[in-house]
């Protein structure tokens, strides 16, 4: 993975911007002894805010960029003028990206839609002017406030892709084959274990112009959840998926034991996947004739649509379209619905230092802040004495 462009795990520190502080000025104007309290507010601080972008593919991007710093809010002035907001920082993420609290594990926002936008952290507000504490008894307040503080949080940034269908199958079951046979995708194949290393998508054509989005994962295998092979770490890609089609070869030695292990490590995973439409496809069924076909199909897991396909030859292709397309538009497997009701855990606090070890991501990232004006005011809001020696 070092040398891949393809980032789904980040973590990278933002800072808000303080508030700017209010004005002690006192207006001073010709032939206008008293002329009491005129100074303005100070500016609102700049905020960090998420906005999702479906031209955003990966989080390649924020990989060098780790702090992410809004600008300050200036301090009010005279005549009552009000101090700059400072700038927001906007932070452009892919659809499908989940925030966690790099030191809790806890969840804090979701970006699926393109052009939503979340505030991550919000600007301090400016601290109000003296005019503000004028009164009929105190009408040269010579104390403004100050301006709120800033926020500061490191985060942890999850990519989940967003797709329809999502392949689950042992290595060398004729997932990225298949994703290349229906798709335009180009994925690597080779005869031998886990050439995917890294999610893929692509989308599949229907009839009359119709088409959905199929995801590729990483091959898992029995133990993946105790970190055998490459771990589950890639399942994180197909909880959003509204599909998953399981992927056993026809070869196998016992189909349903293996469609028992895949479905045993996906709830080892996440309970909340086996909720999810199940179809299992039988792959490189070209070695098969319709006599062994017959006679395998009494053993297959029972209450799950089953096809026969072949990517080589094309054998069974069209049906397993239609069986996806099926499936996917029933009323009680609807994609928008499902977004919307995806529970995210926080993360295991025990298991969060190693995550982080293992996706390279365990620098530290604190950030020292120097304040260098923080008590320096502007010349005209001081007051001057002056004693003429007659």
């Amino acid at each position: 993975m070092a040398e891949s462009n393809f980032v789904d795990y980040v973590k990278i520190y933002c800072r808000s911007g303080k508030g700017g502080r209010g004005s002690t000025h006192m207006r001073r104007a010709k032939y206008v002894p008293n002329g009491g309290p005129d100074g303005g507010d100070g500016g609102r601080g700049g905020h960090i805010i998420l906005q999702g972008n479906r031209n955003y593919w990966t989080l390649l991007h924020l990989r060098y960029d780790r702090h992410v710093l809004a600008g300050h809010g200036e301090s009010g002035s005279k005549n009552r003028s009000f101090g700059k907001d400072g700038q927001d920082k906007v932070i452009e993420v892919p659809c499908g990206t989940v925030v966690y609290n790099a030191e809790t594990g806890d969840y804090i926002c979701d970006v699926t839609e393109h052009g939503q936008e979340v505030v991550l952290l919000k600007g301090g507000r400016g601290g109000l002017g003296n005019w503000h504490f004028k009164t009929a008894t105190r009408q040269a307040p010579r104390f403004a406030q100050p301006g709120e503080p800033m926020q500061e949080l490191t985060v942890i940034m999850e990519l989940k892709l967003l797709a329809d269908v999502g392949l689950v199958g042992f290595p060398n079951a004729g997932k990225s084959t298949l994703l290349s046979a229906v798709s335009s995708a180009k994925p690597k194949i080779a005869n031998y274990p886990f050439t995917t290393m890294e999610p893929m998508l692509g989308i599949v054509s229907y009839r009359d112009g119709k088409s959905f989005v199929m995801a590729d994962i990483p091959g898992i295998i029995e133990g993946a959840s105790a970190g055998k092979g490459l771990g589950l770490r890639f399942l994180r890609h197909i909880e959003r998926n509204s599909l998953l089609l399981f992927m056993v070869p026809a070869d196998s030695d016992d189909i349903r034991k293996e469609y028992e292990i895949l479905l045993n490590e996906l709830k080892t995973f996440n309970p909340e996947m086996l909720d999810k439409q199940r179809v299992l496809a039988i792959t490189k069924s070209d070695m098969l004739d319709q006599e062994l076909m017959d006679e395998i199909e009494p053993t297959l897991p029972e209450g799950i649509p089953h096809v026969f396909i072949s990517s080589i030859s094309g054998l069974g292709i069209n049906v397993l379209k239609d069986i996806l397309w099926q499936e996917l538009n029933k009323e009680s497997n609807k994609i928008e619905g499902k977004i919307e009701s995806i529970a995210h855990r926080p993360k295991d606090l025990s298991h969060l230092q190693q995550e982080l070890a293992d996706e390279g991501e365990d620098e530290d990232l604190d950030f020292e802040y120097i304040d260098e004006d923080d008590d320096i005011e502007d010349l005209e809001d001081f007051e001057y004495e002056e004693d003429w020696d007659e």
